[in-house]
């Protein structure tokens, strides 16, 4: 019970205290400073009018995927043309090129991938070695600005 009114007051107290402190900075004179002239030379720039960023395609990303896939550019994708890329893939696995692809032209592949990437030889590929596995991925293209000097035009 002592306990209960002991936090309480103390409770009531730090409130108090609390309270005080807050309307005393009421009286604290805040005031805020002046925005610099225009004639101050940090205002140089100001003047010159902004350059406009380069405007976006209006192609989205389907779309450039569909022109690449229509090889003839007649707006239709026909089966050749959509399974073009799939087939050359598949001409460099079917290596008897019978046309069917058999679980040794695969596994020859997929051998010449684990023995390439096995650099030590022991059978076994560490967690370094796997990593050298991964599908090698273009990088995104870059911006091909020149970059310009206290923010002046070319």
């Amino acid at each position: 019970m002592w306990r209960i009114l002991i936090g309480s007051g103390a409770l009531v107290i730090l409130g108090l205290a609390g309270f005080f402190w807050w309307k005393s900075m009421a009286f604290v004179d805040a005031s805020i400073p002046k925005p610099p002239s225009a004639t101050n030379g940090s205002m140089v720039y100001a003047a010159q009018p902004l350059a406009r960023p380069p405007a976006a395609s209006e192609q989205t990303r389907e779309g450039k995927r569909f022109d690449r896939y229509d090889k003839d550019q007649d707006q239709r994708i026909t089966r050749e043309e959509y399974l073009g890329t799939r087939r050359k893939a598949w001409e460099k696995l079917d290596t008897n090129h019978d046309g069917r692809l058999s679980f040794d032209e695969w596994a020859a592949k997929i051998s010449g991938k684990f023995a390439t990437a096995d650099a030590d030889h022991s059978g076994a590929l560490s967690r370094g070695e796997f990593e050298t596995t991964k599908v090698k991925r273009k990088a995104p293209a870059r911006c091909a600005c020149s970059p310009t000097k206290d923010g002046e035009e070319d």
